[in-house]
């Protein structure tokens, strides 16, 4: 058979993953990504680490693939998004570890920036608010320290960009481009035009020229370089989508009001907004959701993030309290109340749609008859809670969320996509494969090299393992009303 292969550079780790043509797992490989936390708010990893894990998962699955007789007919990207890359194109030399989405460290620049009175164009011009999450603020770090002064060709790129020009060879002829999806995370991509906005990249003071060359997200980005993955020599790079947009993608959300959540490290809400830039909704951001260029043009989100989700759990595995992140749900189900334990996940701030960079995470409410596995139900409640607030804002916005598709490793859980239908209002199906990123990333691919005809032929072959229906709310509405008063003490 001819196989779509998908890279997914996550935040936690890389995998490769090859699609037949019905969208269903052929063969995978993962591997973990190592994090580095400098400073409390600090979150980096390394980019050269990252390409050896995208190498390593590439070379594993195009073998295993290879030995039954298949081929690979393209390849798709997707990545963690606003994590920012410096580096010299001239001879591949990094300026710094990559400052990860999660990092906080500029979270005094947006606020002079703020305070500077320019909070309304970036949020008019880019569709986001000022936080330290996004792509400039940490290209600005990067300049002021004089990281970049003795680069040749000097360069900013997130994760799809830096991955791309790796690829297809490097300082040996790799290519140097992105896309809307991940450009619209930057802060300096103007939303209505798609190209680099010069009054953005002015008021953040990173050049132009620093910044990767946009094209569609459908369409031909390079090929793989024989010198880098052998086994996929020549093999067209034909789609690129951030994480987000993927997922959604991947979840066949091509119409307005058809909304994905997503829970892998954070957890992400992104609802398909049609061809015309969304207005301004409060808490919310506006997105590029793809780019399918002849394809089918132009499509925008609007999405909420939420920057803790899995990573609580591994928090509670890393205490002790579990072994494995898997057994979150059987221990938090052995109860069934927190017995009025509270948990607030903000360990790197808060995001949509309360935007506080300044706070963080809390355990409250505890008594001598809190258990482990109340804590694990703090747990799990606080990530549905944190979605609730999340559909509360699309609600507000004047968005109709009719249903909830859910993926990523959390959504595994029925207790929280149980606690989640109840607390949205509105039905969740688990998506039949909870790699919806990857899947994204493949069927945008398949469709540009021609494998898949229409967006139409990717939706049929969408599926919904489970549906969690709601149940009475009078509970959940208790928890949620004590989980929003914790959260004022976090900050």
């Amino acid at each position: 058979m001819e196989l779509i292969l998908a890279l997914d550079a996550g935040t936690t780790g890389v995998r490769a993953v090859a699609f037949d043509d019905q969208l269903a797992v052929v063969a995978e490989h993962y591997r973990e990504l190592p994090q580095y936390f400098p400073s409390p708010g600090e979150v980096e990893h390394d980019p050269h680490e990252i390409v050896e894990l995208a190498v390593s998962t590439l070379r594993e699955v195009a073998a295993r693939v290879r030995a039954k007789g298949h081929e690979v007919a393209a390849l798709g990207l997707t990545n963690q998004r606003e994590t920012t890359v410096g580096f010299d194109r001239a001879s591949g030399e990094i300026f710094h570890r990559a400052l990860v989405w999660q990092d906080r460290r500029t979270a005094a620049m947006c606020h002079d920036v703020e305070t500077a009175g320019h909070g309304p164009a970036v949020r008019e011009t880019t569709g986001l608010v000022l936080d330290p999450y996004f792509s400039a603020t940490k290209m600005r770090w990067m300049l002021d320290r004089g990281l970049a002064d003795q680069a040749r060709a000097p360069s900013f790129a997130t994760i799809d960009t830096w991955l791309l020009w790796a690829l297809s060879g490097g300082v040996e002829g790799g290519t140097f481009r992105t896309e809307p999806s991940n450009a619209s995370r930057t802060s300096l991509l103007d939303l209505s035009t798609l190209a680099w906005s010069s009054a953005m990249c002015d008021l953040f003071g990173v050049d132009p020229s620093m910044l990767a060359e946009l094209r569609p997200s459908a369409g031909v980005f390079g090929h793989v370089a024989a010198s880098v993955v052998p086994e996929l020599a020549g093999v067209a790079i034909t789609g690129v989508l951030g994480d987000q947009q993927s997922a959604l993608f991947g979840q066949a959300c091509f119409t307005p009001g058809l909304v994905k959540a997503t829970y892998g490290t954070g957890a992400f809400v992104l609802a398909s907004a049609g061809d015309v830039v969304p207005p301004v909704v409060d808490g919310l951001l506006s997105t590029v959701a793809w780019d399918l260029g002849g394809l089918g043009g132009v499509n925008y989100a609007l999405e909420g993030s939420a920057f803790v989700a899995g990573a609580a759990v591994q928090w509670l595995r890393d205490l002790g309290l579990i072994t494995r992140s898997s057994e979150l749900e059987g221990l938090a189900s052995t109860v069934t109340d927190s017995a009025g334990a509270i948990f607030v996940p903000a360990f790197t701030g808060l995001g949509s749609p309360f935007w506080r960079p300044d706070a963080r995470g809390a355990l409250m409410g505890l008594s001598r008859g809190v258990t482990s596995a109340h804590v694990a139900r703090a747990v799990v409640e606080a990530l549905a809670f944190q979605v609730r607030a999340m559909t509360d804002a699309f609600r507000d916005g004047g968005v109709d969320v009719r249903e909830l598709r859910a993926d990523g490793g959390a959504a595994a859980m029925d207790l929280l996509m149980g606690l989640q239908a109840t607390n949205s209002r509105v039905t969740v199906q688990r998506s039949t494969t909870l790699e919806a990123t990857a899947r994204g990333a493949a069927s945008i691919a398949g469709l540009a090299s021609g494998h898949w005809a229409s967006l139409e032929e990717l939706s049929d072959r969408w599926r919904a393992a489970a549906t969690f229906a709601p149940e009475d709310p009078a509970v959940v509405d208790v928890g949620y009303a004590a989980w929003t008063r914790a959260l004022e003490r976090t900050q």
